[in-house]
């Protein structure tokens, strides 16, 4: 996948790690309902390794721009979907929307060997949220809107990427089966440019 991101992705053309137990795609959008107590994380604070997520992928190289626009049906602790991008089990990062203290938050975990984890509450939010991720080289940039809004910055963090990996959605339900998440408009294409601040 290495076109400019003029047209939606073909989803029934990326590849699935981990199939979840029911999944389908309408159009340019994916239904899919989430295995029991599914995960990505490595190690950091919770002391174990999971590597058992969705994920809906395709191979890119070089640099690139991946935008969807995601919402579910947030029930459970930890209930989680968006954006993934990953080399492998050790080194990928996520992001996306993560049900946890009782609310929609924010989320991002970057994973080099360890996971980290960052959060931002989504006070008062319900329905769709446009994400992006672009790779610079070996920088990862996180952004994120509501509908007709302008993009902000959530995180801007270090990945050892090779030059080819894998980017697409992801989903997950770390405390039980069937989250219900909902994918739109999945696009990877050429890197936005490299000014933070324009």
């Amino acid at each position: 996948m290495t076109a400019p991101a003029t047209e939606p992705a073909d989803l029934t053309a990326m590849d699935w790690y981990n199939e979840p137990p029911g999944w389908t795609v309408e159009g340019t959008s994916l239904h899919v309902v989430t295995g029991d107590r599914t995960d990505f994380w490595q190690h950091t604070f919770y002391g174990f390794a999971r590597d058992d997520g969705h994920f809906l992928s395709a191979e890119v190289s070089g640099d690139f721009t991946a935008s969807v626009t995601v919402e579910g049906d947030f029930e459970e602790l930890y209930d989680q979907l968006g954006l993934m991008v990953r080399a492998d089990e050790h080194t990928w990062m996520k992001t996306g929307i993560e049900h946890t203290d009782g609310d929609p938050h924010l989320s991002a975990v970057v994973t080099n060997g360890r996971s980290d984890w960052s959060v931002l509450r989504l006070a008062g939010h319900s329905g769709p949220l446009d994400l992006r991720v672009t790779r610079h080289a070996e920088a990862v940039r996180v952004q994120f809107r509501d509908a007709g809004g302008t993009w902000q910055l959530l995180r801007l963090a270090y990945l050892d990427l090779p030059r080819t990996c894998r980017v697409g959605v992801m989903a997950c339900s770390p405390q039980r089966a069937g989250f219900h998440a909902r994918f739109h408009d999945l696009r990877v294409g050429e890197p936005i440019p490299r000014d933070l601040h324009g």
